[in-house]
């Protein structure tokens, strides 16, 4: 367990967030923590999908178990967080 810091850039949202994770959380963990700071805010929800995370350019989604540990994403990286 440690701390790791991600950038987020949640679908539909303007703001960058910084996003602190744990090394153990899973993708639809770092997920929910993003859609903390954006949904319900400048976000609006959308109940009913699902929430995904990507490392920013990409177009094919980590697997919602992965752990952030497991991934290859490095301190300070942007992930894009997107609905299904």
């Amino acid at each position: 367990m440690a701390l790791f810091p991600l950038t987020s850039n949640f679908q539909g949202d303007f703001v960058l967030q910084l996003l602190p994770v744990d090394t153990d959380n899973t993708m639809d963990e770092v997920a929910a923590a993003a859609a903390h700071h954006s949904v319900g805010r400048r976000v609006a929800a959308r109940p009913g999908h699902v929430m995904r995370v990507r490392r920013q350019g990409t177009e094919e989604a980590f697997p919602r178990t992965l752990k952030v540990s497991e991934s290859d994403l490095k301190p300070m990286e942007c992930i894009e967080v997107i609905w299904e």
